[in-house]
């Protein structure tokens, strides 16, 4: 019998094939490039570029609007007040505001809740040319020890538009490795089943996106965790001003270049879409 098993993809190939997706992820609906707007309601209020009024609720928002505005909420064209529930919610609502724009709810650590609102005709969509990239480099794919932190352990993560607040994050385990002599130890908060690093190098501000760049990994069984930088991505807030994104806490600030993963986000004419 011919063995007419596909050759194992290069990790070259492999990579591309990563790029290739997310490309086409962040011109998604409600990929990256489609928010247009996050506003917080901490009153009856407008919201700007949909119709309605919007005001606090308990579950999320609170939307008065009369037929002629079209908007539509769980399936239902909104007359007079509706409900509309967060996607912290059991039950989150979808909301329809026309062919292309649609939104939802989503709650603060706080307690209080915004409209974030999508368009798959974004101007930045229909600007988007790709997300420019390092070439593949496998001195970027680092073998690390995970080690377990006791239960509750947390660390302070300032937000990019938090004015030097900070978050207290879950850390599940302490990530560390020694590279070119250097020993580093990074803190990585839990985002599903995932882990999220947050980092910034020497390319930040320069080479990459200044704000930092994110990287998902996952311990596996033997205490070991891989980081392939390779697989680093640029932060929702790269793409959308209306994103908040987490900042790199200080030990996730590395003094060397990672030459790795993407760098920004690039228009049809290959400007930079975002400083």
């Amino acid at each position: 019998m011919t063995d007419t098993a596909a050759p194992a993809l290069t990790p070259e190939a492999k990579l591309a094939l990563f790029r290739d997706r997310r490309d086409q992820t962040v011109v998604q609906q409600t990929g990256s490039l489609a928010l247009t707007n996050t506003q917080w309601v901490d009153a009856e209020q407008t919201i700007w570029g949909v119709p309605g009024k919007w005001a606090p609720h308990e579950t999320g928002l609170a939307v008065t609007a009369t037929a002629d505005d079209n908007i539509i909420v769980d399936g239902r064209l909104v007359e007079g007040t509706v409900i509309v529930r967060s996607k912290s919610d059991d039950e989150p609502s979808s909301i329809v505001f026309g062919e292309t724009v649609t939104g939802f709810v989503i709650k603060a650590p706080e307690g209080n809740h915004a409209l974030r609102v999508w368009d798959s005709n974004s101007p930045a969509i229909q600007e988007f040319g790709t997300i420019d990239a390092y070439p593949y480099n496998p001195e970027w794919v680092i073998t690390a020890t995970f080690t377990p932190n006791p239960e509750g352990t947390t660390l302070g993560f300032e937000h990019l538009k938090d004015n030097g607040q900070e978050r207290e994050q879950p850390i599940p385990g302490d990530i560390s490795f020694t590279k070119d002599g250097v020993d580093y130890n990074l803190a990585a908060f839990k985002a599903g089943r995932a882990l999220q690093l947050v980092f910034a190098d020497a390319t930040s501000g320069v080479d990459t996106y200044s704000v930092g760049r994110f990287l998902f990994i996952a311990p596996n069984p033997d205490g070991t965790i891989v980081l392939d930088f390779n697989l680093a991505i640029l932060p929702p807030c790269a793409f959308s001003y209306n994103f908040n994104c987490p900042m790199p806490p200080k030990q996730n600030r590395f003094t060397v270049a990672i030459e790795a993963g993407e760098k920004n986000v690039l228009t049809k004419d290959g400007s930079l879409l975002h400083e």
